[in-house]
């Protein structure tokens, strides 16, 4: 369900996009991100941080392409969030001396302190590829095969999720309390 409600603003942006143009698009997306943040709250009466960075980049890049017709922002939108979660990311750990994963996640999952900086070090990789992936194409490609990418990009975060969890699961503890032995 959750995967749902996360994939459905760019579902419309995508279907508004091949009815209409990017600009109509461009508010689809804004709206639906608008409903979508309001679905989250309703279900979880909170919005996590990256909810709240969505909308508000969702909202001020979407701004600026509608108010100047430049679909540069919209299209930069994405690169400029996996950037600044990457950079946060990375501050945090190495500057800061905090493992902000770990303190998002920490309470759902018991893993040792070594498996948390690597998953961290893992994320910030992951950040930095799907920022400097969209910016290729954001740069080097046509619109359509911009919003294209946005479609079938979805991969991208499909296999990283399945490989953090085959990954994970060796530290994870059983019923009786000892590491899974796989």
């Amino acid at each position: 369900m959750r995967f749902l409600i996360d994939f459905f603003p760019i579902v419309f942006f995508v279907g508004a996009y091949k009815l209409h143009d990017i600009y109509t698009a461009t508010a689809v997306l804004m709206a639906a991100t608008v409903v979508q943040t309001g679905i989250i709250y309703a279900i979880d009466r909170k919005l996590q941080t990256i909810h709240k960075v969505t909308l508000v980049l969702v909202i001020v890049f979407g701004a600026l392409t509608l108010v100047l017709q430049d679909e540069r922002f919209i299209k930069w939108k994405p690169t400029v969030l996996y950037a600044s979660m990457a950079i946060v990311l990375g501050a945090a750990l190495w500057i800061w001396k905090k493992n902000f994963l770990q303190m998002l996640l920490g309470t759902q999952l018991t893993l040792p302190e070594s498996v948390w900086g690597r998953l961290t070090v893992i994320w910030i990789a992951y950040f930095f590829f799907m920022a400097a992936i969209n910016a290729y194409v954001a740069a080097y490609y046509s619109t359509e095969a911009w919003v294209n990418f946005k479609l079938w990009g979805y991969v991208f975060p499909v296999i990283f999720i399945v490989g953090q969890g085959l990954y994970i699961s060796r530290y994870l503890k059983d019923d009786d309390g000892e590491a899974s032995k796989s």
